[in-house]
């Protein structure tokens, strides 16, 4: 991303809900752009490329059933992770790639599609992952069987989604990603984010030393390194009070200030290459609050200052 002026926005609807365990998902993207999205990307002065909605050409064979019973249209994952990787590969690695979710489960395939982009470019892929989970369980460990929470851990090259996922042809490297905003994380996921070398900051950890000094060292090791930096912002990284819209809703989440300022710092490091929009279900939302702040986060990103901010009335 060229700073934060003139930058080329490709926008990628990803419509899936097959991985989260309550419907309401698949309307994400039309609520984004609804909640006026692009309209706010013109009027900063950037260029809007819109993909429209990506649909799964077909399923994936898979070799066999999966021994976890658990699991959930898995199936239709890997065929959601497969298209959506294309489509990220196939928007370049110019300007900046936002994918309009749907569930999480949609990184497995921005994620993949950017680490090519990577490999292709011979530059070093970098995430921030601001969730309140990790999204770090494999096929074999995860017990709710929604495959939202897998992404990261497929993402990263863990074992066990040969033959289930599609191949990755770059793996993200787990000590080039960091984790902010955890506050809801099982014991498998924190044994295996233990032995990954990921980088984790709860919210205590938030709290106790400030949000911005963690992200900052963050974000000079991504420079440093001349890196490419991906950004996936889960609904749930918000505090509910402010962000409803979402199916998972763990209480003390980042307020409104914390998750601007964010955006802003990410905006001045001039290292986003690309943005995931997860976990928006506006079946779950109040007149549209949940996307609005998701929108304006977005804006953020992509230069709005505070004394920019709008002022609105509700009636």
């Amino acid at each position: 991303m060229n700073g934060c002026t003139n930058v080329v926005c490709n926008i990628i609807g990803a419509p899936v809900e097959d991985g989260a365990g309550r419907p309401g998902c698949i309307m994400g993207p039309a609520a984004y752009r609804t909640a006026g999205l692009i309209d706010v990307i013109a009027e900063l002065g950037h260029t809007v490329v819109d993909h429209g909605d990506i649909r799964p050409a077909s399923l994936l064979p898979l070799p066999m059933a999966h021994p976890n019973p658990a699991l959930r249209n898995l199936p239709e994952i890997a065929a959601w992770t497969r298209a959506i990787a294309d489509a990220v590969w196939r928007a370049g690695d110019a300007g900046l790639t936002i994918c309009l979710g749907g569930d999480h489960s949609l990184s497995a395939g921005t994620l993949a599609g950017r680490a090519r982009l990577c490999a292709d470019s011979g530059r070093e892929l970098f995430v921030l992952w601001l969730d309140a989970h990790t999204d770090f369980h494999t096929l074999d460990s995860s017990v709710s069987g929604n495959l939202h929470g897998v992404p990261l851990a497929y993402a990263c090259g863990l074992p066990g989604f040969a033959g289930y996922f599609p191949d990755l042809r770059a793996r993200v490297d787990p000590a080039n990603v960091c984790l902010m905003g955890l506050r809801s994380v099982d014991a498998s996921e924190r044994r295996a984010i233990a032995r990954s070398s990921a980088i984790t900051h709860d919210m205590r950890a938030i709290d106790e030393h400030g949000l911005a000094p963690l992200l900052r060292a963050f974000l000079e090791r991504v420079a440093d390194a001349g890196g490419v930096l991906h950004v996936s912002l889960d609904v749930d990284f918000l505090d509910p009070a402010i962000a409803p819209a979402v199916g998972t809703t763990v209480p003390g989440g980042a307020t409104v200030r914390e998750a601007h300022l964010i955006m802003e710092m990410l905006c001045d490091s001039n290292l986003v290459g690309s943005l995931d929009l997860a976990e928006l279900n506006p079946f779950l939302d109040e007149r549209g609050r949940t996307a609005t702040l998701m929108v304006d986060l977005v804006a953020s990103l992509l230069g709005r200052r505070v004394l920019d901010r709008p002022t609105r009335e509700f009636t």
